[in-house]
C-alpha cells in the first residue's frame, strides 16, 4: 500500500513539475485523437443525419454496416490498417506504416461508425411532427434537416464525445500501426502499457491521471451543452 501511494505522489509530483516526456507524449495524444475525430464527425454527423431522415437507398444494409462497425474490436481495425499501409499493401506507397498518420486511420475507422450511428440515433429520435411543421413553413430540404439535426444537437454532441473517448483510451490498434516509438508515436495509452511492463509506475499512474482527466473533462463539456449541474 505505501508503495502504490509513493507511486501515486512521484506521479502527481511529475505531472505538477510539466515533465517535458510527459507534455510531449499528451501532445502527440490530443493531435492524433483530435484530428481522428475531426475527420469522423465530418463524415459521420451528415451520413447519421441523411440515415436518420431515411433518404438513402439500402438504408438498412449501410445501417447494419454502421452498427458491425460500432463493435469492430479496435485490435481488427489496426491490423486490417497495418495490412493497407504495410509495403505489400495498396496503400504501402504512401509511408504512413509507424507514423501518427496511420494512427489517425486507424482512430477513425473506429470512431466514425460511432459517430455516424449514434448520430442517426438523435435524429430518428426526434418528434416527426418537427419535420411537418417546419415544411409547412415552407422550408427547403436542406432547411429541414438542419432543423432537425439542430433538435438533435444534444445526441449529436453525445455520439461525439462517446466517439472521443472510444478513441483516447484505445491501445491495441494505434500500437500495431503506430509501434510506440519514443517522440514519434507514443501516446497516453501504449506509454502507460510500456511504462507499466518496465517498472516505472510512476510514470505510467501519471500518464493513466492524465487519461481519465481528459475523459472526465469531456463528459463534464457534455453535461454543459446538455445543461445540467
Amino acid at each position: 500500500m505505501n508503495d502504490i501511494l509513493r507511486s501515486l505522489d512521484q506521479a502527481l509530483r511529475l505531472i505538477a513539475a510539466g515533465d517535458a516526456s510527459l507534455a510531449a507524449i499528451i501532445a502527440l495524444s490530443l493531435r492524433v485523437t483530435g484530428l481522428a475525430l475531426l475527420v469522423s464527425t465530418l463524415g459521420g454527423v451528415p451520413l447519421g443525419a441523411v440515415l436518420g431522415l431515411g433518404r438513402v437507398r439500402l438504408r438498412g444494409l449501410v445501417t447494419a454496416l454502421l452498427y458491425t462497425g460500432m463493435g469492430l474490436p479496435p485490435v481488427v481495425v489496426g491490423l486490417f490498417v497495418y495490412l493497407m499501409l504495410s509495403r505489400s499493401g495498396p496503400l504501402g506507397a504512401w509511408g504512413w506504416l509507424f507514423t501518427p498518420n496511420a494512427m489517425i486511420a486507424a482512430q477513425t475507422i473506429i470512431a466514425f461508425p460511432v459517430v455516424a450511428g449514434l448520430t442517426m440515433t438523435a435524429v430518428q429520435s426526434v418528434d416527426p411532427g418537427l419535420r411537418l411543421q417546419v415544411r409547412a413553413l415552407g422550408a427547403t430540404s436542406g432547411q429541414e434537416a438542419w432543423a432537425v439535426l439542430m433538435e438533435a444537437r444534444i445526441g449529436v454532441v453525445a455520439a461525439i464525445v462517446a466517439a472521443f473517448g472510444s478513441i483516447i483510451s484505445e491501445v491495441g490498434a494505434v500500437m500495431l500501426v503506430g509501434g510506440n516509438i519514443a517522440g514519434k508515436t507514443r501516446v497516453l495509452t501504449t506509454a502507460i502499457v510500456l511504462e507499466t511492463r518496465q517498472g516505472d509506475f510512476s510514470l505510467a499512474l501519471a500518464l493513466g491521471v492524465i487519461l481519465l482527466a481528459l475523459a472526465f473533462t469531456a463528459n463534464l463539456i457534455l453535461l454543459r451543452l446538455q445543461g445540467r449541474d
